[in-house]
């Protein structure tokens, strides 16, 4: 079994570390390609700072590609006794490559990792719902302009009130789920920001 990361000469309950890490490595698989790209992002930092050379970054960032073409084929799996997704890239790099493979984690705070990756992936869930959402909101404007002549009675308070239309029915959702738009776009900017240097503290 390969040795974590982070480990040191202390032995932890096994029951303590079992209930800690829980589905951590199942969960983890979501992270797996944010957490390569986030691994080139990095090791070109190094070769910018001349921790690694351009041959050792070359080789690097295609072995990385390879591990993200096995990503997205579902072939990717975090071995058992390997702690994380972090671990597995690493132990994969280190196998294909030999040492260079563990130079994907110098200058690097595991859980400055851990914040990239999330927000990689939240950043990516985020784009997702919005393109959903503009799809749906195409749909509902097109129905409001459809049956925007088709009348329908407003109520208030149960009685009978201005006369609508179908046309604005669907146009009301229209633009709630324009509101709700914007609120993503909001919560996509404050996502969209590096974290790193922030873990430690």
């Amino acid at each position: 079994m390969a040795s974590k990361l982070w480990e040191k000469n202390v032995t932890v309950d096994h029951d303590v570390e079992t209930y800690t890490v829980g589905r951590d490595r199942e969960m983890d698989l979501y992270l797996a390609r944010y957490d390569v790209l986030g691994s080139i992002a990095h090791i070109t930092m190094l070769q910018t700072i001349n921790l690694l050379s351009a041959d050792e970054l070359a080789t690097l960032t295609a072995a990385l590609r390879d591990i993200y073409a096995e990503i997205e084929a579902g072939k990717f799996v975090i071995e058992e006794g390997i702690e994380d997704v972090h671990s597995q890239v690493e132990l994969m790099l280190t196998r294909r490559l030999g040492d260079v493979g563990k130079k994907i984690h110098s200058g690097r705070s595991r859980n400055d990792q851990v914040l990239v990756d999330l927000r990689l992936f939240i950043r990516s869930e985020i784009e997702e719902v919005v393109h959903h959402l503009t799809a749906l909101f195409r749909t509902l404007q097109a129905q409001s302009e459809r049956y925007k002549h088709v009348l329908m009675p407003g109520y208030t308070h149960l009685q009978v009130a201005m006369p609508s239309s179908f046309g604005l029915w669907f146009g009301a959702y229209a633009e709630s789920l324009a509101d709700d738009l914007t609120v993503l776009r909001a919560a996509y900017e404050v996502n969209n920001r590096n974290p790193l240097g922030s873990a430690a503290g």
